[in-house]
């Protein structure tokens, strides 16, 4: 493989795909008490995340004291769509997919991609 080559399959390997789901929690989900909330967490959630890891994270952000459209973003990342994809499709098998939460909106993104296309430094980290 010429040193080109080589470059261009590092860089493609360090593009990060970051998908923000924003969600918001819905009656059912607040209704549990904390115990059964983290009890529900472990059956439905922590198995699919094993299952993805380490290809696959994910880190959770609560809004709604400054959001009442959502109150919860999901940030996953990977460096496979398809691992994602797959993720996505176990997700939607349990019940946090449009009943304990309503996926509002999914917004994929790819950080710094004006700075690789244009072979720059990113004017923010």
């Amino acid at each position: 493989m010429t040193e080109d080559k080589q470059n261009q399959a590092t860089e493609q390997q360090e593009i990060v795909l970051t998908a923000f789901m924003l969600v918001k929690s819905m009656p059912e989900w607040l209704g549990f008490t904390s115990e059964e909330r983290l009890r529900l967490l472990a059956t439905h959630i922590e198995p699919i995340l094993n299952k993805h890891r380490p290809k696959v994270t994910l880190r959770l952000y609560d809004v709604e004291f400054y959001s009442a459209r959502v109150t919860d973003l999901w940030v996953w990342e990977t460096t496979d769509h398809h691992a994602y994809e797959l993720l996505v499709e176990d997700l939607r098998e349990t019940p946090f997919w449009d009943r304990y939460f309503q996926i509002v909106e999914i917004l994929p993104g790819v950080e710094n991609t004006y700075a690789r296309s244009s072979k720059r430094n990113p004017f923010a980290a």
